[in-house]
C-alpha cells in the first residue's frame, strides 16, 4: 500500500512540531512548507485539516505559528494515516465505469480489506513519539536549522 502525498506531509509536519522545544518560535506553515518542500497551498490544506482533527493548534499574531496539541503528541502513524487516506476499498470494485462482474461471489475485495485493516492495525502500534525518537528527532532539527531538545535523544 502507497500513502497518498498528504498523508506523507501530514506524517512529516507532526513530526517537525513533535521536536519542536517549547522555548523556540513556533514555525508557520510557509516556514514548514519550506522545509519540507511542499506547496504553501497544499500545507495549509493539511494545517487545517490537522487543526479539524485537534492534533496542531495554529496560533496567530506575534509568537504565532503551529504547535503540537496533546492530543497529536499521543496520536499515532495509524491514527493519521488511517485520517487521511480513509477506509475505502484498495481496488475498484465497486467504483469505476464499469463495475467488476464478479462483485456477487467475489473474495478479492474481503482479502484486501482485511489487509488493509491489518497495515493500519500495525501503524495504530506506533506513536508520533516512537517516531522521533533518536536519531530521527534531532536530525529533523538539524535540517531545520533548530537546537537539538533533550527529549528527543
Amino acid at each position: 500500500m502507497r500513502l497518498m502525498k498528504s498523508t506523507d506531509l501530514a506524517l512529516r509536519l507532526l513530526m517537525r512540531l513533535a521536536v519542536q522545544s517549547a522555548a523556540d518560535t513556533p514555525p508557520t506553515t510557509r516556514d514548514v512548507a519550506a522545509t519540507l518542500g511542499a506547496a504553501y497551498t497544499h500545507m495549509a490544506k493539511l494545517v487545517a485539516r490537522l487543526q479539524h482533527l485537534g492534533l496542531v493548534e495554529a496560533r496567530r499574531g506575534r509568537g504565532g505559528g503551529l504547535v503540537l496539541t496533546a492530543a497529536g503528541r499521543e496520536t499515532t502513524v495509524g491514527a493519521v494515516a488511517r485520517a487521511f487516506e480513509g477506509s475505502g476499498d484498495l481496488a475498484e470494485c465497486t467504483g469505476g465505469d464499469v463495475p467488476c462482474p464478479l462483485n456477487s461471489a467475489c473474495r478479492l475485495r474481503g482479502a484486501l480489506l482485511a489487509a488493509q485493516e491489518e497495515f493500519y492495525a500495525s501503524l495504530d502500534r506506533v506513536s508520533l513519539m516512537d517516531i522521533v525518537a533518536a536519531p530521527t528527532g534531532p536530525l529533523l532539527l538539524a535540517i531545520t536549522g533548530r537546537r537539538v531538545v533533550a527529549e528527543c535523544g
